[in-house]
């Protein structure tokens, strides 16, 4: 595990909320519902729904919302870039594994995460009968400078790398300071730029304006980075900002999508107000 000041060893228990909240809405395979998972998810469920009538959206609003627009996009850079190999860095219980091998066979599909949360997964795939040459899980640490673990590791042992791959990470960014995950995106625009075609796909959470809400979620940042001892942070006051940062990385063009422009388009849930997330598209 990497040494440096936040590491990413307790995120885990948050995938297990996240696993639920796909699996109560239709996304996963039972293959992939845990007892912890919908133990979180009746927990969360009174701030959940205080937080909905406040703001005019939720925890589970926002899941939903960058869960299946990065669904879109993926399906996009399949259909249109011809993208036949995707990678999605801290898989935990993620169903887009299993959703994107059922609709796409041929593809290649790896899933990757700390250790523990990879060996957990790959038990519940196998026993499943999911994995083979075709669909593989392996461990990964984004912080890792050297070894087997690392991104650049990863990337190199499992994949054609003749050919792009769409890169996912999706709830594992807002757990480290801007520094630190600055790194890893710098790291990735420098893997991916080898492999042409290829594109990054994640969220990123806006710093709200509003002072009771920048309150509340400073509060809830404190108590999820003490439940997963890691540093929760939300980066950007806009999209020009995200999009601005991203093209320092090293990646270009980006696109910074907002969940408004897809109301209509994908079955998502609409925010009363302007939605905190975004779905960044970055690519080389």
């Amino acid at each position: 595990m990497s040494k440096k000041p936040t590491d990413s060893s307790g995120i885990s228990f948050t995938a297990l909320y996240t696993g639920a909240v796909w699996h109560r809405n239709g996304l996963s395979d039972d293959a992939l519902s845990t007892e912890q998972g919908r133990w979180l998810y009746h927990l969360m469920s009174p701030f959940e729904t205080a937080s909905k009538a406040a703001i005019g959206g939720n925890i589970r609003t926002f899941l939903l919302q960058r869960h299946l627009i990065i669904d879109h996009l993926i399906e996009r850079a399949i259909r249109e870039d011809g993208v036949e190999q995707v990678l999605e860095i801290a898989c935990g219980m993620s169903p887009r594994g299993i959703r994107l091998r059922e609709k796409h066979p041929t593809l290649k599909m790896v899933e990757a995460d700390l250790p523990d949360m990879a060996a957990r997964k790959a038990a519940r795939l196998l026993a499943a009968g999911r994995l083979g040459d075709r669909h593989q899980v392996t461990p990964v640490d984004i912080l890792a400078e050297a070894g087997d673990h690392t991104l650049e590791a990863v990337v190199a042992r499992v994949f054609d790398n003749t050919k792009p791959i769409v890169v996912v990470t999706e709830g594992l960014t807002s757990y480290f300071s801007l520094p630190v995950i600055t790194e890893f995106w710098q790291r990735l625009a420098s893997v991916l730029s080898d492999r042409p075609g290829s594109v990054y796909l994640s969220e990123s959470y806006l710093i709200p304006r509003q002072p009771l809400l920048r309150g509340s979620l400073k509060t809830l940042g404190g108590l999820l980075g003490s439940m997963t001892r890691s540093q929760v942070s939300f980066h950007f006051e806009d999209d020009q900002q995200a999009r601005d940062h991203f093209l320092g990385c090293g990646f270009s063009p980006v696109r910074v999508y907002n969940p408004s422009e897809f109301y209509g388009a994908l079955p998502i849930p609409q925010s009363r107000r302007d939605p905190m997330v975004r779905v960044v598209s970055a690519r080389v």
